[in-house]
């Protein structure tokens, strides 16, 4: 049989390996150790090789990182079971290298012995080509390809070597093989059908996808809970949308943050916008609580509408118990960090204008985004029923492949993935 030939139905004979192909066999870690026998084989026969010794594999699978088929797509469970074959060969052949932590920061133009070692580990995984050869120079296949692992990470793609990044390259390939695993579990049991429509938050992940007819319409970064104030997982269906909204501050942040910082600060309320009510609807003063006590969690905080609003300009409500939703952010720096973790539950949502705007499109006439505009911009709180309530799947997914064969993984920050073997059975 032909070495090219087999489970991805790829045969020389049949005509020529195309550029999309052969990029996607090299982000599965497959073409460079058949490379040579296939090359010797056509040779032999006579046969004519199409694959350019100059095939720049690493702007390519850039651009292939990103798949417009969602997360949750029928066919993720197989991409992952190509993914975890691969896997395995590589922890056969005893994984990855370690990239030597410590020391400065490392770009495009360094030469360090380290970059020795990270060439290793990138044409390991498939991120860069073993063309690319073990030289010390950070070049630009180097920076391109780190890149992409980045990317692939979760992580900024700054194409700098720091601290966050040697500790997601120094990740043993067993506890890489023993995610794809745990997740293909977790996709196999979502692999029904979602809703011609629906959208997905992928919690490690700290991204949301607004999907239509099997397609991504739009990706959307997220900041989800933290680790103690974790964002539940949970299927369930949006409903309303309020714009321009209060918001009634949850009793568990009342005891956790408002009465530490009225102890810190006795204007934080003020300068907060939030008012005190008892649940007769009566307006109090902070100075007629004991803010030594819990008494505050008796009564009820209500934060008026505006720019410094914690809601932002509008929150997408769905049906839960855990009295968490999705919602704007005055904090919209946060959405620019590796590092996504800062909620008390609720997700936050970054271009939530575009989010929102589908939402109405897709159930409620006489909406678009210049409606949107407008009420937001009128300051005035606004309810809005969708006439047609949209799918939501709240998710826990650490490690997922497309069908470009490109592997992501994400920190298993709620510790469901039981990496190191620790006994604790994964969680789905």
């Amino acid at each position: 049989m032909n070495l090219l030939s087999g489970q991805f139905g790829i045969k020389l004979h049949h005509g020529w390996i195309t550029r999309r192909t052969l990029g996607s066999l090299c982000a599965l870690g497959i073409v460079a150790p058949l490379m040579a026998g296939a090359q010797a084989q056509a040779q032999s026969s006579g046969q004519q090789v199409e694959w350019a010794d100059n095939f720049d594999i690493a702007t390519d699978n850039i651009k292939e990182v990103k798949s417009s088929a969602p997360t949750l797509s029928p066919e993720t469970a197989d991409y992952i079971s190509v993914a975890i074959d691969r896997y395995q060969r590589i922890v056969q052949a005893g994984g990855w290298g370690m990239v030597t932590p410590g020391g400065k920061p490392l770009r495009i133009g360094a030469k360090d012995p380290r970059v020795v070692e990270l060439r290793r580990r990138l044409i390991v995984s498939g991120d860069l080509e073993q063309q690319a050869g073990l030289s010390n120079t950070f070049d630009s296949y180097v920076d391109t390809a780190l890149r992409r692992f980045q990317l692939r990470h979760g992580l900024i793609p700054d194409g700098v070597m720091g601290e966050g990044t040697v500790t997601a390259l120094n990740i043993p390939a067993d506890v890489r093989l023993r995610q794809l695993e745990t997740n293909m579990i977790r996709m196999r049991s979502m692999s029904g059908f979602l809703g011609d429509r629906y959208v997905m938050v992928n919690i490690p992940a700290a991204e949301i996808e607004a999907v239509e007819n099997g397609r991504v319409r739009s990706r959307h970064t997220a900041v989800v809970g933290k680790i103690d104030r974790q964002t539940p997982i949970l299927n369930s269906k949006i409903y309303e949308l309020n714009f321009n909204p209060y918001w009634t501050v949850p009793v568990s942040i009342i005891r956790k943050d408002l009465i530490p910082k009225m102890n810190e600060d006795s204007q934080y309320l003020a300068k907060n916008n939030i008012r005190i009510f008892d649940w007769s609807g009566n307006e109090m003063s902070w100075q007629q609580i004991d803010w030594n006590t819990e008494e505050a969690t008796q009564y009820r905080f209500t934060q008026d509408p505006g720019s410094d609003n914690s809601l932002g300009s509008v929150r997408i409500n769905f049906h839960n118990k855990h009295q968490v939703y999705l919602h704007d952010t005055p904090s919209k720096t946060l959405f620019g960090e590796d590092y996504r973790f800062h909620s008390s539950g609720c997700v936050r949502v970054q271009n939530v204008r575009e989010l929102v705007t589908w939402l109405l499109q897709s159930t409620t006439p006489d909406w678009d985004r210049t409606r949107v505009d407008s009420v937001i911009r009128t300051g005035e709180r606004e309810d809005v029923k969708l006439k047609g309530q949209i799918p939501l799947y709240l998710t826990y997914v650490t490690a997922w492949a497309n069908a470009d064969g490109v592997v992501h993984f994400r920190e298993d920050i709620y510790n469901r993935d039981d990496l190191y073997g620790t006994g604790t059975q994964a969680r789905l």
